[in-house]
């Protein structure tokens, strides 16, 4: 088992539908494997961090989640509670109209109020949701990710209508430069989607088959 690959890899279970069984299930493969997360909902937090306490496993939840619309107060509020439920990166999503809308000062004081809500307990990840932007919006997400002081940037929630690809992480590995995180999330299945995403200049994977892809290298 290459433990180089798993240290990559956020293991990701956000489906609403689901269960504690399940959720258990994630932290002992987590557990198993080294890898470098569980990606949960804000509900499982509490529940993750005990049960991953006295291991290198950290827990990852998202805000403002899935879509990004929510009030930049309410993201805060998750986010602090997240932080002393036990999270240890948090994942948001940026406000996409207003990227669109090109109102950067509202995109960036969302982005900064979540960095200074989790400033010293989490570091933060922003979803900018690429299947939704173009070329130049995607740069300009990644140019106020930056600015605001996050830690990643992160491709996709998995709940749009595509994920991450290639090209996009290629794209906001050069905008941001080589001191600050990508994060490629959604769609990412096997080993060789993931190897791609690597060599592309992600250093984070947001993946749910990140078992089946340990498996693989077996």
């Amino acid at each position: 088992m290459d433990n180089q690959f798993a240290s990559y890899i956020d293991h990701t279970l956000l489906k609403p539908e689901a269960t504690q069984e399940e959720i258990e299930q994630l932290v002992n493969e987590a557990k198993e494997y080294k890898f470098a997360s569980v990606c949960v909902n804000p509900y499982w937090v509490s529940f993750c961090a005990e049960k991953l306490k006295e291991t290198s496993v950290k827990v990852c939840t998202v805000i403002g989640f899935p879509l990004g619309a929510t009030s930049t107060e309410t993201k805060v509020f998750e986010t602090k509670q997240a932080v002393q439920n036990g999270a240890e990166e948090v994942d948001m999503v940026i406000n996409i109209g207003e990227l669109k809308a090109k109102n950067d000062s509202a995109v960036k004081k969302d982005i900064e109020a979540v960095v200074n809500a989790a400033k010293g307990s989490a570091i933060t990840k922003v979803i900018i949701e690429t299947s939704l932007l173009s070329d130049e919006e995607k740069v300009r997400a990644c140019q106020l990710a930056k600015e605001a002081g996050a830690h990643f940037v992160k491709t996709s929630t998995g709940f749009s209508n595509a994920g991450a690809t290639v090209e996009d992480v290629r794209l906001m590995r050069e905008t941001v430069g080589p001191e600050m995180g990508v994060k490629a999330s959604g769609g990412i299945r096997d080993y060789e989607k993931m190897k791609a995403m690597i060599d592309a200049g992600a250093n984070r994977i947001g993946a749910s088959s990140g078992v089946k892809i340990m498996q693989s290298l077996q």
